[in-house]
């Protein structure tokens, strides 16, 4: 393994890293479950492909790679596989959500239904916390920290 590698996957063994990765891994990959297979009362991979590239109008691989990164992304995260990478997909793809289908909601949440959908709260937060991993890594427990170690040495 190169050490431009374990660049990617250097971390320390920080509880708040673990903390931070294994929330967001946890509350994101139930969507991607959503997506990918229809559980929780989702429309699996072909709804959902159909919904982003019929009614959103993403082109197909961006579709595809948003089904990845919140479903194969965020199972990595509770492992703390390439932590980094998978964060910042969830970051982008959450930028996405916001802006191409929640701005026009406003802030918050629509916990009365009184707005016309949800509001970009939710997706601050995961953006928020899939920032602070990118630049903290894996932490404790992660599959980053235990290959960076044989990498290179380092922490």
């Amino acid at each position: 393994m190169k050490c431009c590698v374990n660049g990617l996957m250097k971390t320390d063994a920080s509880m708040a890293a673990l903390v931070g990765r294994l929330t967001l891994g946890l509350v994101m990959l139930p969507h991607g479950l959503q997506k990918t297979i229809g559980a929780f009362g989702g429309h699996g991979f072909q709804g959902t492909m159909g919904f982003f590239t019929g009614t959103l109008g993403l082109p197909s691989v961006v579709a595809f790679l948003v089904i990845m990164a919140e479903s194969v992304g965020a199972a990595a995260l509770v492992f703390g596989f390439l932590t980094r990478f998978c964060a910042a997909s969830l970051a982008i793809v959450m930028i996405g959500a916001a802006l191409l289908a929640h701005a026009s909601n406003g802030f918050f949440m629509n916990w009365f239904g009184a707005q016309a959908g949800e509001g970009v709260e939710y997706h601050l937060l995961v953006i928020g916390l899939a920032l602070s991993l990118v630049i903290s890594g894996g932490g404790r427990f992660s599959v980053d920290g235990a290959l960076a170690k044989q990498g290179c040495g380092s922490k």
